[in-house]
């Protein structure tokens, strides 16, 4: 028998978001899914995977440009397998502390694609992280990894598990 196909894909700027794509995509594998971690300006048919799981940063409120592209690409596909969407962007640990509702235009992504859920999860700015804007937030402070990686994890057994029930 084959292991389920998934696909998860990225839309990021600076990594922040790929690092959580990652990081789904290593549990998924560990609990025997045959996943497959892209960016989404890469990703040009969805057709050939079970589920996909699509994650976003969040720049000013909106999610990045890569993953609003990749949904127009492949929203007829996208509509006929099941999907999560992620967002990463708060700069503190707010998203650790409770969930955040999906900005209203990934909400809305949600909807037209019937996705099954959506989950934020904290950004990443550090010294690294290029940038004007970037620079400026870790000068003043304001910069860190607020991604949990127990959190991100345990999203993906989740998606594992709904994924494992489907037929």
């Amino acid at each position: 028998m084959n292991p389920r196909r998934v696909l998860v894909a990225y839309g990021s700027k600076h990594g922040a978001t790929r690092g959580i794509a990652d990081e789904i995509g290593r549990t998924l594998k560990a609990d025997g899914f045959d996943a497959v971690v892209l960016s989404a300006d890469t990703v040009s048919d969805v057709s050939g995977y079970d589920g996909v799981v699509l994650g976003g940063a969040l720049y000013a409120g909106h999610w990045n440009g890569k993953a609003r592209r990749c949904v127009r690409r492949n929203a007829d596909q996208l509509r006929r397998r099941p999907v999560w969407l992620f967002s990463s962007g708060p700069l503190d640990d707010s998203a650790e502390q409770h969930d955040i509702p999906p900005v209203p235009g990934v909400a809305r992504r949600m909807n037209s694609l019937g996705a099954r859920e959506h989950m934020t999860f904290g950004g990443a700015v550090t010294g690294e992280t290029p940038g004007r804007v970037s620079r400026s937030l870790v000068r003043h402070g304001k910069g860190g990894d607020f991604r949990d990686p127990e959190r991100i994890r345990e999203w993906a057994h989740h998606i594992g598990t709904e994924l494992g029930t489907m037929r």
